[in-house]
């Protein structure tokens, strides 16, 4: 397993498709992953710190997961298969339990648990990214200085890559 760090979402164009960018810590493979909109407004809000008047689901399941006094320990991007990403939230005491990889991520963020991929996933979905490029990713990261929640008002796409 590889430790990530969510770099942001944006619309990819000109599909129109939400997308989340992960980043392989101490290396240079980004993992990119098609999101839904709701997904990709979740995690654009936890990455700005919005707090909305009312729990939106994955501010509903911290909660529901404080309240029954457990910890989120760690989320894995476990598999990738037919182009869909599968993850696992792994809580204290061993329990895991499969979940979308975009709702993982957003909870992740919410809760401030590591996020780590497997070396299987990153082999296959993983994009290098040499220093050279590294002009690249800076305009990525203005992009998502940018962007906003509202930004992502489509209902469609999944955890798959394109």
């Amino acid at each position: 397993m590889r430790a990530l760090d969510v770099i942001g979402v944006r619309v990819e164009m000109p599909s129109n498709n939400p997308i989340v960018l992960l980043r392989e810590r101490g290396g240079d493979r980004y993992l990119p992953i098609w999101i839904g909109a709701p997904e990709a407004s979740a995690i654009a809000f936890a990455q700005q710190g919005v707090v909305p008047p009312r729990p939106l689901t994955h501010d509903l399941l911290k909660d529901v997961i404080e309240a029954l006094g457990r910890t989120l320990q760690e989320v894995r991007i476990v598999a990738m298969r037919d182009n869909v990403y599968f993850a696992e939230l792994v809580f204290d005491g061993g329990l895991s339990v499969s979940s979308r990889t975009s709702d993982a991520i957003a909870l992740a963020l919410r809760v401030g648990c590591p996020i780590v991929g497997a070396d299987e996933v990153l082999d296959s979905g993983g994009v290098p990214v040499p220093d050279e490029d590294e002009d690249e990713v800076e305009k990525f990261r203005e992009f998502l200085d940018q962007i906003t929640p509202e930004d992502f008002e489509s209902d469609e796409g999944g955890d798959a890559p394109r």
